[in-house]
């Protein structure tokens, strides 16, 4: 099997604010751990001010969720996730709150969330530019969130995370002369080319955190305690072979999260699934191409594979 690094140009710079990502909010004296118990890694030994990627599992060890977890006090922390995720997470969430001192909350409206890629992430955080991924840095009330980085044949798009009060005196650091918006299929085509994709509702329960490389970007830590689907996720890890692993796909027709796709040795049962999805204009050309982030049985990557059935777009 031979892989294969997206051979596109792809080199936007600018900002924008992300319609599909929203915040919850879990404060109380008990809040770390709490989510200590529920969250796939270490929330903590997590430094006040800084962030981790992590998972929120069924007892199956099924994705529900995944998140940014930004902790802002030892009583307080902000997880980023999927708008339309929020509310199914909350209520589930706080089912299994019981005598725990913490309260949880959609808090989208009280933060504005800002995203940077390319030359304006550079700006934006110079301190940023040579730090790894999921590290923050602090100005003043506003946390800039260092995220993996977009790749292409045009190089490497650096991307940032600005998380703010809505009333932050220094909520847009940049002029807005030096950073232009960017479009929202240049930002989650730049997700798409992160290699990281986000549990959205399409795929709530569709995957073990490892289907979707999640300990490979410091997602799941195995050495803190239980949480749900511990012991699936870490037998998945131990004592089985991985047997479905993500990968950035393409495909000339649209390309939606959640759907299926096919091998074409088997017409019957689909061989993974789209788990993130962005349409890209193609410069002087009125074709548009797709890309996505799919799961997949490695078992099928010797064959064609098809988008939505077995004779469906390659």
């Amino acid at each position: 099997m031979e892989l294969l690094e997206p051979q596109l140009n792809f080199s936007p710079s600018g900002v924008i604010e992300p319609s599909d990502w929203g915040l919850i909010l879990a404060e109380g004296p008990d809040a770390g751990s709490f989510l200590q118990g529920q969250l796939t890694n270490d929330v903590l030994l997590l430094p006040v001010g800084q962030s981790r990627f992590s998972g929120y599992c069924s007892a199956k060890g099924r994705l529900l969720a995944s998140f940014i977890v930004l902790k802002l006090s030892s009583e307080k922390y902000l997880m980023v996730c999927h708008q339309n995720l929020i509310a199914a997470t909350v209520k589930r969430l706080s089912m299994f709150v019981l005598r725990a001192k913490v309260k949880l909350t959609d808090a989208s409206s009280d933060f504005q969330t800002l995203a940077y890629l390319g030359q304006a992430a550079t700006d934006v955080s110079p301190a940023l530019h040579a730090a790894a991924p999921w590290h923050v840095r602090q100005q003043a009330e506003s946390y800039f969130i260092q995220l993996h980085p977009a790749k292409s044949a045009s190089g490497s798009l650096a991307r940032v995370l600005q998380i703010s009060p809505n009333n932050a005196s220094n909520a847009t650091p940049l002029k807005p002369e030096s950073v232009k918006p960017i479009s929202i299929q240049d930002w989650q085509m730049a997700e798409v080319l992160s290699g990281i994709s986000m549990v959205q509702s399409q795929t709530s329960e569709a995957f073990v955190p490892q289907m979707m490389n999640y300990e490979s970007v410091e997602g799941v830590s195995f050495k803190k305690g239980c949480y749900p689907g511990q012991e699936v996720v870490a037998r998945s890890q131990f004592r089985g072979t991985l047997k479905r692993r993500a990968f950035i796909v393409s495909c000339n027709e649209p390309m939606q999260v959640g759907q299926e796709v096919f091998s074409s040795d088997d017409a019957e049962q689909a061989c993974g699934m789209i788990s993130s999805a962005a349409k890209l204009e193609i410069e002087g050309s009125q074709q548009a191409q797709w890309w996505g982030i799919a799961s997949l049985q490695l078992s099928a990557m010797q064959n064609p594979l098809h988008l939505g059935q077995a004779g469906g777009p390659a």
